[in-house]
């Protein structure tokens, strides 16, 4: 659609705000002159829009009392944003409602479009593809949602009915900071009165809430991304991993998937004499006053953070656990058998069981 017509569209949606609006304000908003303004009220009219014009020092233009807009009116770039929001919304985690209802809302938009525009979008919704999440999306409760991000915007506490992972249903009040969606799940990060400190729950376990009486402040600075990222990297897996790597902490956490560790700066007397790497990246660690920080992690598969140490090709040192050590040894040994194996050489040696 052209831009005139885009600006007759947001002409209309500023007069349907109610008021009546001078000449000077519109030519302002729509970045047009007065003449012009002017034409795009003749194009209203041409529609049987009921535009009146206002005589006087404070005159202008209205929309006549009583009249109602139509439920929709999209430009074809406005349409192609909310089916395309809507469907890709859906597949991400950021819509909450069920399919039901998301089918429901896009007939609806679908039905006020012209024919035209109608059909080519219908065409577009059949051919695009969109590539599957990295994990399961999980849905919370739309009411839940609503709740907590009204509290959170309020700053007023609201009463959870929450489900642990391990199963354990509690009662407690939390204080809102803020709402996080973060790989295809959503959280909310406050100031938790069982607990007495910030703590961080995922939508999809809180089966009730109810905002309470009451406000509060959030802390000077805080950060609900940050929080809830820091949080996931502290919760408990199968194996508990610290390593000491060469480099910055912006430099390793920049390589670090968001929210699988923390990073620490160590002191400069900190750097090993030797490191879990190739020999020149011992005598690199040697020769460079690089600073060296400490790497936390927590995991249900040793093996692969074993192929983590390697795609970060930093000089590094494990602290725990042993067995790590044991499973960077075969990869290295694996991959070198890979890198000689020639069209005429063994193959290289199967990957062993998982331990």
């Amino acid at each position: 659609m052209t831009r005139p017509t885009a600006r007759v569209l947001a002409l209309l949606e500023i007069l349907q705000a109610g008021g009546t609006r001078t000449v000077a304000d519109l030519a302002d908003r729509l970045g047009v002159d007065e003449r012009t303004v002017r034409r795009y009220v003749d194009h209203l009219l041409d529609l049987d829009v009921p535009v009146r014009s206002v005589r006087g020092r404070y005159g202008g233009y209205r929309l006549a009392p009583g009249y109602r807009m139509p439920p929709l009116m999209l430009t074809d770039e406005e349409a192609l944003a909310v089916l395309l929001g809507l469907v890709a919304g859906r597949r991400a985690g950021l819509v909450t409602t069920s399919v039901t209802a998301l089918e429901s809302a896009a007939a609806k938009v679908r039905r006020v479009l012209p024919e035209a525009l109608g059909r080519r979008l219908e065409a577009l919704l059949a051919t695009v593809e969109f590539t599957a999440p990295s994990r399961t999306v999980t849905t919370p409760e739309t009411g839940v949602l609503l709740v907590l991000a009204e509290a959170a915007r309020h700053r007023r506490p609201v009463a959870l009915g929450y489900t642990s992972w391990g199963g354990r249903r509690s009662e407690r009040t939390l204080q809102p900071y803020g709402i996080v969606l973060h790989s295809g799940r959503w959280y909310v990060t406050g100031a938790d009165s069982a607990s007495g400190e910030v703590r961080t729950f995922r939508l999809d376990r809180i089966e009730s809430a109810t905002a309470l009486q009451g406000s509060f402040e959030v802390p000077e600075g805080f950060d609900p991304t940050a929080r809830v990222l820091s949080g996931l990297a502290e919760v408990p897996y199968l194996h508990e991993v610290s390593v000491r790597i060469q480099g910055s902490a912006e430099e390793v956490r920049a390589r670090l998937p968001a929210g699988i560790a923390t990073v620490e700066d160590l002191p400069a007397d900190a750097a090993p004499d030797s490191v879990d790497a190739a020999p020149d990246s011992a005598d690199m660690a040697r020769d460079l006053p690089e600073p060296w920080v400490r790497v936390r992690l927590r995991a249900e598969r040793l093996e692969w953070v074993a192929a983590l140490l390697a795609w970060l090709d930093r000089p590094f040192v494990i602290e725990s656990p042993d067995a790590l050590r044991d499973l960077v040894h075969a990869l290295a040994r694996r991959l070198a058998a890979c890198a000689d194996a020639g069209s005429e050489a063994e193959p290289p040696p199967a990957r062993p069981d998982r331990p």
